[in-house]
């Protein structure tokens, strides 16, 4: 079956977020990934719906179904001893970096307590170097739309990149101010007027080289 390059793209995101998730993304989940509007994002799905490759039902979100064989496969089971390597991907800790995908597997029991859904992302940069988180850790983000003061959040802007940083609220009037402050002398905070929290870092992997 031919495919265009963006639909071969889109088959294989969906692959991958399903073998690390075990649930299908959303229309508005792949046009975040992509950097799409969730309009085209339904039209390339409706092509591939008619080419055989994909099956969805109507008025459900997490409904679509790989029936091409080369990109289906059986999703891996999540359990306390499994952490994606994030379906976000690496994450910016210098400038904001737009995340990519990666599908690594790591056996981190210890730190996926029962009933509470975490994740790992890969750092990259030097922003948050003095608070201990260096580039090329893995972070262990719990997964939270909200945060306290402080606290070192995965911060999603508004052009769709995302960072690690810590946030802070700064009242501006009637209205609110979000500072996303690195941990960096270097650098100066991030000021921005809404932010979309995806989890706090709650712990850290360092791979040392041998």
């Amino acid at each position: 079956m031919f495919y265009t390059e963006r639909q071969q793209a889109i088959l294989e995101f969906i692959r991958r977020y399903q073998r690390v998730r075990t649930v299908a993304p959303t229309l508005e989940e792949i046009a975040q990934h992509f950097c799409l509007s969730k309009v085209t994002v339904y039209e390339h799905v409706r092509q591939l719906e008619k080419k055989g490759a994909v099956r969805k039902a109507p008025h459900l979100a997490r409904s679509l179904e790989i029936l091409d064989p080369h990109y289906k496969e059986v999703p891996i089971a999540h359990d306390a001893a499994r952490l994606p390597l994030s379906v976000l991907g690496g994450i910016a800790a210098g400038q904001p970096l737009e995340a990519v995908e990666q599908e690594e597997i790591f056996d981190l029991g210890d730190l996926m307590p029962p009933g509470v859904e975490r994740y790992a992302l890969r750092v990259c940069g030097d922003s948050m170097i003095e608070d201990g988180i260096h580039d090329g850790d893995l972070a262990i983000i719990e997964r939270r739309s909200v945060a306290d003061d402080g606290e070192v959040v995965v911060a999603v802007l508004d052009d769709n990149e995302a960072t690690l940083k810590r946030l802070y609220r700064e009242p501006q009037g009637s209205a609110k101010r979000y500072r996303l402050e690195p941990a960096n002398r270097r650098l100066s905070p991030i000021l921005v007027d809404r932010v979309e929290i995806r989890g706090v870092v709650v712990g850290l992997i360092r791979r040392f080289s041998h």
